[in-house]
């Protein structure tokens, strides 16, 4: 069985200290109000997501505005919010459990819907291969696209074609190439692990942006 590593605080740690990988990570830091703070005056938006936690559940996205604040959970958006309102809406959703802060990204979208990937690779008799690049499209008025939140399975190609309008072979080759370097640092830091779902988001210039690796993917 396929070593679990539930943290993503312990694994973007790891991938943190890989310098090529590393320039792909939107800048992440556990949760505090301090952090919370400084994000959201540097970058205007951030996404909030539990250390431990599958399937895009608990995500919150946080952005600030020129009439306060705006809160997105699951279906739910509460709007020009004070600085106290919005705190008190992110620690009423938090529960008192572990949270990461995330920069906050713009994705590329088709229909004002985002899009993102996930490349898995799997290990067979001591050897890595790639089983799939799919594209995941959020379900209306959702900023998750996880299956299990209502998103939307597509081909890569087409995701790309659709949201960006390019060629899709060069981003389907990048996402690949970081997800074995991702994976070669994984894998030494967790002995055991046999399977790996990492998670991409491509912004509306084309860069891309390694947002999260799942030791269980689906």
């Amino acid at each position: 069985m396929s070593r679990l590593v539930p943290n993503k605080w312990l694994k973007t740690n790891v991938l943190l200290r890989h310098r090529e990988v590393a320039k792909h990570i939107p800048e992440t830091r556990v949760y505090t109000r301090a952090v919370l703070v400084r994000m959201l005056n540097q970058y205007g938006r951030v996404v909030m997501k539990p250390c431990i936690g599958f399937g895009g559940h608990g995500l919150i996205l946080i952005s600030k505005q020129r009439l306060g604040y705006m809160v997105h959970h699951r279906e739910r958006i509460w709007s020009r919010l004070s600085f106290g309102a919005m705190l008190a809406h992110v620690e009423r959703l938090r529960r008192g459990t572990a949270y990461l802060v995330q920069r906050g990204l713009v994705l590329a979208s088709i229909s004002g819907r985002p899009v993102d990937y996930r490349v898995k690779l799997l290990r067979r008799h001591g050897k890595w291969f790639t089983k799939k690049i799919i594209g995941r499209l959020a379900k209306p008025g959702l900023f998750v696209t996880n299956i299990h939140s209502g998103g939307t399975v597509l081909g890569a190609n087409e995701a790309l074609r659709r949201s960006l309008s390019i060629s899709p072979h060069a981003k389907k080759q990048e996402m690949n190439r970081l997800s074995y370097l991702g994976m070669e640092a994984l894998t030494r830091a967790f002995p055991g692990i046999d399977k790996l779902g990492f998670d991409y988001g491509i912004d509306r210039q084309g860069n891309i942006w390694l947002l999260e690796v799942n030791t269980q993917p689906r």
